[in-house]
C-alpha cells in the first residue's frame, strides 16, 4: 500500500489536511508522522481511528535511525511536511529546539526520502511567508523576494527551504516549497492570535495586543491553503516555490476589535502590551503563480470565514479547555497504553 507521509499530522494546519485529504481523495492513505510536543493533539483526529485510509505513528523526524525505518516498512510515495515549532515568542525564548527540529529533521527527511525514492515521488515542503521579513506599507512578497527572517522561528524556516533547494538541485529530489501567509480556521493551538483572543474575549479576560496593534498580516482559511498544498502537490513543477495569500490584509487590531464585537464584549477588554522583538511590521502575498499555473483561488470570505471560526471556537469550549488544563496530553496513553 502506497502511502502519503503528512509530518506534525495533528497540528492545526496538518490535521486540517487530513481531514480534507479523507474527505476529497479517499483513494490517499495517509501516513502521520507526529511527535505529539505540546502543539500536536491527537484528539484533533480522534473521529479518523479505524478509518484503513489513514494511519498514525508517533516519532521524532528528528531521528535518522526511525525516519529510516518508516522509510522501509512503508511505500511512501510523497512528504508533504508540516511538521515544525512555530511561535514566534517561543522561539526567542528557546531557539535551539527549533534549530532541531525544523532544519535538522528537515535534513533527515530528505536524506531518507533520497536513499528510498526510485522515481514519481514528490516531496512538499510547507513554509511560511515569514521567511521573507518584513514589508514596508506598499508590495507584496513574491518567490523571487530575497529571504530575509527577522526571528529564531523565521531563520530555521528559511534554513529549511535552502536545504530543499539545495537537495533538489544537488540531488534531483523533487521538492516542491510552499509559503503562506497567516491561516485561522478549527483546531488551531490556542496561544495564536484569533484562538487566544477567542477564549479570552469568551471569558471577559483582557486581551494583550503587542504595540499599536497595526502589524498587518494577509490572513487565509486553512481549507483554502490546504486546497493550495493538494495542487501543489499534484501539479506544481519541481523545484519551484508558491506563494499562498487570500489577498486579505488586515491589522492584528482590527481582528480583535472584529471578535470582540461577534460575541458582544466591550472594547475596554483590549490592552496594549510591549512589542516582542523583532516584530514584522507588515506580511502580504503575490500568489499570482500559484492561480496562473496552478488555477488556484481562494474561496473562503474573509468575515464569513471568521465568523464560523469563532462559532466554532464557542460551540467546542471543551476542546481548548482540555488543551489550557493539559487534559488534552492524556489521549495519546488512554489510546496507545504508553507515556
Amino acid at each position: 500500500m502506497a502511502f502519503t507521509l503528512v509530518t506534525g499530522g495533528c497540528g492545526f494546519i496538518g490535521n486540517n489536511f487530513i481531514r480534507q485529504i479523507r474527505r476529497e481523495e479517499p483513494e490517499r492513505h495517509i501516513l502521520n508522522l507526529d511527535l505529539l510536543t505540546y502543539a500536536g493533539n491527537l484528539e484533533n483526529l480522534a473521529d479518523l481511528e479505524g478509518d484503513e485510509g489513514y494511519r498514525f505513528v508517533k516519532g521524532d523526524i528528528a531521528d535518522q535511525a526511525f525516519v529510516e525505518g518508516l522509510f522501509e516498512e512503508h511505500e511512501i510515495r510523497a512528504v508533504v511536511h508540516f511538521a515544525a515549532e512555530s511561535h514566534v515568542d517561543r522561539s526567542i525564548l528557546g531557539p535551539g529546539v527549533f534549530v532541531r527540529t525544523n532544519v535538522a529533521g528537515t535534513q533527515v527527511l530528505l536524506e531518507a526520502a533520497r536513499r528510498h525514492w526510485k522515481g514519481g515521488e514528490r516531496f512538499l515542503m510547507v513554509s511560511t511567508d515569514e521567511v521573507y521579513g518584513s514589508l514596508g506599507p506598499e508590495g507584496l512578497f513574491r518567490e523571487d523576494t530575497p529571504l530575509d527572517p527577522s526571528s529564531p522561528y523565521s531563520a530555521s524556516k528559511a534554513a529549511s527551504d535552502l536545504l530543499c533547494q539545495a537537495w533538489h538541485r544537488t540531488y534531483g529530489l523533487p521538492i516542491l516549497i510552499s509559503r503562506c501567509s497567516n491561516n485561522y480556521g478549527p483546531y488551531q493551538f490556542p496561544e495564536k492570535l484569533i484562538p487566544l483572543m477567542i477564549q479570552r474575549a469568551s471569558r471577559g479576560e483582557d486581551l494583550p495586543v503587542y504595540g499599536d496593534g497595526m502589524n498587518v498580516r494577509d490572513w487565509i482559511h486553512v481549507d483554502d491553503h490546504n486546497r493550495a498544498l493538494r495542487l501543489i502537490l499534484e501539479r506544481g513543477a519541481p523545484g519551484r516555490v508558491y506563494n499562498i495569500g487570500a489577498d486579505n490584509e488586515q491589522a492584528n487590531l482590527r481582528i480583535v476589535e472584529r471578535i470582540l464585537d461577534r460575541l458582544e464584549k466591550p472594547r475596554d477588554l483590549l490592552r496594549f502590551v510591549t512589542d516582542r522583538p523583532g516584530h514584522d511590521r507588515r506580511y502580504a502575498m503575490d500568489s499570482s503563480r500559484l492561480q496562473g499555473e496552478l488555477g488556484w483561488r481562494s474561496l473562503v470570505n474573509f468575515d464569513e470565514g471568521l465568523a464560523a471560526t469563532i462559532d466554532w471556537y464557542l460551540e467546542n469550549r471543551s476542546w481548548w479547555e482540555r488543551i489550557l488544563s493539559g487534559e488534552y496530553r492524556e489521549y495519546y496513553s488512554r489510546q496507545y497504553g504508553e507515556g
